[in-house]
């Protein structure tokens, strides 16, 4: 009886609770607001947060007081045009662009027919008074000589990101240009040379003086333009060239050197340069300098510890950093190349806790090797070779490899086991097809890097079987840039290919957006790459002259809707 009346007790405690929360629930005001009912000054901080493309496609069109916020932003704007149709692209630049060209600080564009639509009138630049930065992948190197003498006008434009679309004619007309922005304080420029194209000289002169601090230079330079390159920047910090060439045409007259007191930072790749003219621009330059980054190739006089050691003692006295790495061989027939690398063991490197490693990239040959800085690994970069047998050289040692972003993998035949693990990479280039001893390539290379981390993959060998490229897509879900040679399609069906359930799935799952065939491509080819990549939007390839018009045809036509993505061709 006590436990019936316990029960009753508890049913109306809760049923009398259950009454003052509907009585309290009914005397407290349930205020519901709409996005639309948000004051101005925090929708104005919401766009602070996104892209301004997504600020026009998301509130422009919405309604009047939308559309007069979004043309009201009074913060500065951010232009940020990358993947956008032309179409698009027109409305925006007429409603947008134009009307707020006074308040835009940053311009960043990755498509040509847009550079080309906001530079056709060179003027209006002039009218971009706020502009500080800009930023141009793949324009025309006429565009931007046009422009150059307009950017000089601007009163707070400092910064310049420029990749040249077209072959470069002429270095010193491209330099002679940057050269003219007065208040250039950073420039990062990329650009190509036919390989077969004569190379010129940079003739600077003592007239040619910039104000830069900040120079990246991605393209073929001439070595001895250097000495005159580094006396026209007597404010420069931070110095990068990734190709200095030889040249032997012709002799030019040297500046004499400067004292570059606020270079700190330096990184140079030579292509086959002597060590004994890099050692006279040590000597004349980088006596201020604490970080050096250096790639060479062929001559072993870089491998010298000793001469280095008086070098950096007597020449570059505020060294920190020196990160080094040599690939060539040892002719010395009375020291091996360990004999060699073990100099570098000695207590002047200890002191200064320079350490290095090594790895051989010529199967079971020893004389022959990668030479680089380590403790750690600082490069982003790293090229990678498989050993037959790892007991032919007991000198490697594990590195810590976590700065590497981009492996490159050169071997023929790869190995079980892999000493070292890259962590942190995200790019992937495969130079040869290599074989693998019993398991798949795809198991091969999760050893060795983390396959879903992906986001660019560069196949370079035109005999890797298609199978494998599937298999692989299929372990690299987050790949974004795909460049990839496809020759071993020609010998496929394409119509039983697509039948293949790896191919189904991955039509379906990959997020592959841009795509770079190295080879050409027939009709029946573009076909099965469009089936298989849906959400493509750039497509670069060479096709055959007499196919174009049929090519163009399928990839426009309206019932076409795998195509739905793609706006650059």
């Amino acid at each position: 009886m006590k436990q019936i009346k316990r029960q009753q007790d508890d049913m109306i405690v809760q049923k009398s609770n259950n009454n003052k929360k509907q009585k309290l629930q009914n005397e407290i005001p349930i205020n519901r607001y709409c996005f639309e009912d948000l004051a101005n000054e925090i929708l104005f901080e919401i766009f602070d947060y996104l892209d301004m493309y997504h600020v026009y496609k998301g509130f422009f069109n919405l309604n009047e007081r939308f559309k007069t916020l979004v043309i009201n932003i009074n913060s500065l704007i951010k232009i940020n045009i990358s993947t956008m149709s032309k179409s698009n692209f027109e409305d925006y630049y007429k409603n947008i662009l134009l009307p707020n060209k006074h308040r835009i600080n940053l311009i960043r564009s990755s498509n040509l027919f847009i550079v080309n639509i906001i530079f056709s009138q060179p003027r209006m630049i002039l009218k971009f008074i706020r502009l500080e930065i800009l930023i141009l992948d793949n324009i025309n190197l006429k565009y931007f000589n046009k422009i150059v003498e307009y950017l000089n006008c601007l009163p707070k434009f400092h910064s310049l990101t420029i990749s040249i679309g077209d072959y470069i004619q002429s270095l010193y007309l491209l330099f002679m240009n940057i050269f003219r922005l007065s208040k250039l304080i950073y420039c990062k420029i990329k650009y190509k040379i036919k390989s077969d194209q004569q190379f010129l000289s940079v003739y600077l002169t003592k007239y040619d003086r910039s104000p830069l601090k900040y120079f990246i230079i991605d393209g073929r330079f001439p070595f001895n333009s250097l000495n005159n390159l580094l006396c026209c920047l007597p404010q420069i910090r931070h110095l990068s060239i990734n190709s200095l060439v030889k040249f032997h045409y012709s002799q030019m007259n040297e500046l004499s050197s400067i004292q570059l007191k606020y270079l700190k930072y330096i990184s140079l790749k030579f292509d086959y340069i002597n060590f004994d003219k890099v050692e006279k621009i040590i000597k004349d330059f980088f006596y201020y300098v604490q970080i050096l980054r250096l790639t060479t190739f062929y001559d072993e006089s870089y491998l010298n510890a000793k001469h280095w050691e008086k070098l950096i003692s007597s020449y570059m006295p505020y060294l920190r950093i020196f990160d080094i790495n040599h690939e060539g061989s040892i002719r010395n027939n009375d020291l091996t190349y360990h004999d060699v690398i073990n100099q570098f063991n000695s207590s002047f490197w200890i002191e200064k806790k320079y350490f290095f490693s090594h790895q051989h990239n010529w199967q079971e040959k020893l004389d022959t090797g990668i030479f680089y800085s380590t403790n750690p690994y600082r490069r982003k970069d790293y090229r990678f070779y498989w050993e037959l047998d790892k007991e032919i050289c007991l000198h490697n040692q594990n590195v810590n490899l976590n700065s590497v972003k981009h492996i490159y993998i050169y071997s023929k035949k790869a190995t079980i086991k892999c000493v070292n693990y890259f962590p942190n990479v995200t790019q992937l280039t495969i130079k040869h097809h290599f074989k693998t001893p019993d398991d798949s390539i795809t198991t091969t290379l999760n050893r060795m890097i983390p396959l879903k981390q992906l986001t660019k993959l560069i196949i370079e060998t035109h005999d890797f079987p298609f199978d494998d490229i599937l298999k692989l897509l299929c372990f690299t879900s987050n790949l974004y840039i795909l460049k990839v040679n496809l020759s071993s399609i020609n010998e496929i069906d394409p119509n039983l290919v697509m039948k293949n359930e790896i191919f189904q799935y991955l039509s379906k799952t990959n997020k592959i957006k841009y795509l770079e065939l190295c080879d050409g491509c027939s009709l029946h080819k573009i076909q099965l790459i469009v089936n298989l990549f849906s959400q493509l939007e750039y497509l670069k390839t060479r096709v055959d002259r007499k196919e174009i018009e049929q090519i163009v045809s399928f990839l426009l036509s309206k019932t076409n809707k795998k195509t739905q993505h793609l706006f650059f061709l």
